[in-house]
């Protein structure tokens, strides 16, 4: 098995891009390491604090958060980082040529149960002659990333990483090491698994319902097949299935929040796993069009999202065509 620097190496990867890549590993083994001892450590439960997104904040966010903020700003590489946790951009080395954007732990809500979470991330270049205290040098489309992934912690710790020469995956072995172990992953163009919150269904777009509805029906509608239904409620687990196995995965707008898009981040959570989807073959939008292409105005935006196997999302865009969008 090919060490990840150099499976890198191989693919010709940058330099400095690599230098970057093999330090935030550095920091997901850390946030690895206090997952795996979770009670013993005391780093379970909710604390008093409340983050930018206005959502109660794990202790496990916070030490997540911290170990990246703390490893990627001691980097001479890392111009600065802009955190979901976090209200504001942290500037880091003003001479660097990397932005870094991170969900530290998606998925926290589900630490007490033991369900796997994750960390995501995206990265960017840094624009000369910008201050990286403010959002703008972050405002970039998601086709501006030069690489995205995240680090699944569950039964194994898996590293998914893209650079845009397609999805590969690395287990953290018990050397401390990420070996490859998954290379050139493909979404199966077709399924029949589809996760979404059903609990929200009233308050989706009409076509939304209409697509959800039909597949419901199964083989007596007019899908035609029977479809299985899954919900983790952790978007890196969901995204890891559809790349493993195929699927379609939906954070829809609904009408609860009509200013808001939807639920999940573009930059911290659209915009990276939108890369991995798209470069394993598989679509990622909004509902209307590409994630990717939505040009971001504010550094905690949110964006609908339907992705996975190419096929199935198209038809689900069908479903759309007649809707007027809720992104623009």
């Amino acid at each position: 098995m090919q060490l990840l620097s150099q499976f890198l190496r191989r693919q010709d990867t940058d330099e400095e891009l690599m230098d970057l890549i093999t330090t935030l590993t550095v920091a997901c083994k850390e946030i690895a390491l206090k997952l795996r001892q979770g009670a013993l450590a005391g780093v379970l439960g909710t604390t008093d604090n409340t983050n930018v997104q206005g959502e109660s904040q794990k202790k496990l966010d916070i030490i997540s958060n911290e170990i990246l903020k703390t490893v990627l700003l001691n980097h001479t590489l890392v111009a600065g980082v802009a955190s979901e946790e976090e209200s504001w951009p942290v500037p880091g080395n003003k001479d660097g040529r990397f932005l870094v954007l991170f969900d530290p732990l998606d998925g926290s809500s589900n630490i007490e149960v033991n369900v796997s979470v994750g960390t995501i991330f995206s990265i960017l270049e840094a624009p000369e002659g910008e201050d990286f205290s403010t959002e703008q040098p972050y405002l970039q489309s998601g086709r501006k990333q030069l690489a995205a992934g995240y680090v699944l912690y569950g039964p194994s710790a898996l590293l998914v990483l893209t650079t845009g020469q397609g999805v590969n995956m690395f287990t953290l072995s018990h050397t401390g090491d990420f070996l490859l172990t998954h290379e050139n992953v493909q979404i199966p163009e077709e399924t029949r698994e589809f996760a979404i919150n059903m609990s929200n269904h009233r308050h989706w777009e009409q076509p939304m319902r209409d697509y959800i509805g039909d597949v419901l029906l199964g083989a007596d509608g007019p899908r035609e097949k029977n479809f299985n239904m899954r919900w983790i409620a952790s978007m890196v687990a969901e995204v890891h299935r559809v790349l493993t196995r195929g699927g379609i995965f939906a954070y829809p707008w609904d009408a609860r929040t009509p200013k808001k898009p939807g639920k999940l981040r573009i930059m911290y959570e659209g915009n990276p796993m939108s890369m991995l989807v798209e470069q394993a073959g598989g679509l990622a939008t909004n509902c209307y069009k590409n994630v990717m292409d939505v040009q971001p105005d504010d550094i905690h935006e949110r964006v609908s999202v339907a992705l996975g196997s190419s096929k199935e999302v198209e038809i689900l865009l069908e479903y759309h065509k007649k809707g007027v969008s809720k992104d623009d």
